[in-house]
């Protein structure tokens, strides 16, 4: 592994390193109508995950292609949604997760894919390309996948942490007080809370939905922050010992740290795909899709991978890959630690129902 290119990504303030990169690209904003296909300008909007691409990435798209990249950061898919809900404000490429493509399919928000313009989707495990959420792939192409469990350091805990009574049980939480972080994402955390009671994690149920509130409600004061996509750099610097996160985050960090690991906890969590989409009224489709099959370049999505040490559903970059990524259980969970999650779905209109919990979660 590059190491020191990793070290270069966490080290250094993530949003500022995009920033850094996005100015070496000569990075401009610019919305507007649509154009035809044959007359699209050298500029492209993406709008992706803090810390998810690669070093180079973006530099090397320019230089291919000539394009532009303009390239804004959310933080969850609640924020990615908000942005995007009354109408595209010029966006070319978005990365929402498996359930918020649903979601936005049901809103029309997506454009369909021509597939003759990705070829480099051959590269996909055949287990990513008719997802249920997408059929066939027709509005979304998978870029990365993971797990939620917790990060967390070794020499700061009681032995293993094997459970989300950790982090959720008042009566254990106490032990690391102050020293805690959560996910600053909704569906996330109340999902992680559901599981951990038994529930699905989907669950439309008003009663489970008020357990999962009341159970995060009472634990939140050994809670030090809900972290905006940074719980791994919180446990890197030392500023929390234990944090909710996504799995690559964590898998990123020990890199740099021998003391800390991950763990998803045994009452399972979330797994999960992220997809690259392109946004209803892009106002660069053309582009859209050449960004999207140059992120699936066998090369390029290896470079992408060893940055952000997200499992990668290309199959032949991860044939291409070394061992430190391919047999880190922190990148790619096991078959038992799989059986035991479940992936987020759209809840549609019971969406209220979360987001009143997650209002008073937040309040309390």
């Amino acid at each position: 592994m590059n190491k020191m290119g990793r070290r270069l990504v966490s080290q250094v303030s993530r949003r500022a390193f995009m920033q850094g990169s996005a100015a070496a690209v000569g990075i401009t904003f610019v919305s507007g109508a649509g154009r035809s296909w044959g007359a699209e300008e050298k500029r492209l909007n993406v709008y992706n995950w803090d810390t998810y691409i690669g070093e180079t990435t973006l530099g090397t798209f320019n230089a291919r292609t000539g394009i532009v990249v303009q390239y804004d950061l959310f933080a969850d898919n609640e924020e990615l949604f908000a942005k995007l809900k009354e109408g595209n404000p010029g966006y070319d490429v978005i990365v929402p997760s498996d359930y918020m493509v649903e979601d936005m399919l049901t809103l029309e928000m997506l454009m369909p894919l021509d597939h003759s313009r990705i070829p480099n989707i051959k590269h996909l495990d055949s287990a990513f390309t008719n997802p249920a959420y997408d059929p066939a792939m027709k509005h979304s192409i998978p870029y990365m996948w993971g797990t939620i469990g917790l990060g967390y350091r070794k020499s700061k805990v009681d032995g293993e942490l094997v459970s989300w009574a950790d982090v959720f049980e008042p009566e254990r939480a106490k032990k690391y007080s102050g020293r805690i972080a959560y996910l600053g994402d909704m569906r996330a955390v109340l999902g992680c809370a559901l599981k951990y009671l038994g529930y699905g994690m989907n669950t439309t149920n008003p009663a489970e939905i008020a357990k999962a509130r009341d159970l995060l409600i009472a634990a939140k004061p050994h809670v030090k922050t809900f972290a905006e996509d940074n719980g791994q750099d919180l446990l890197l610097s030392g500023e929390v010992d234990i944090t909710m996160e996504w799995s690559g985050d964590i898998a990123a960090v020990m890199e740099e740290d021998d003391d800390l690991t991950y763990v998803v906890p045994k009452e399972g969590s979330n797994v999960w795909v992220d997809n690259l989409c392109i946004p209803t009224g892009a106002p660069h489709p053309e582009n859209a899709h050449s960004f999207i099959n140059f992120v699936h370049d066998v090369d390029v999505h290896m470079e992408i991978a060893n940055t952000i040490y997200f499992a990668t559903p290309n199959k032949d970059a991860k044939a291409k890959m070394s061992t430190d990524y391919t047999e880190n259980p922190a990148v790619f969970a096991s078959a038992k630690v799989l059986a035991n999650c479940e992936a987020l779905l759209s809840v549609g209109e019971h969406t209220r129902l979360y987001d009143e919990a997650w209002t008073a979660i937040q309040a309390a």
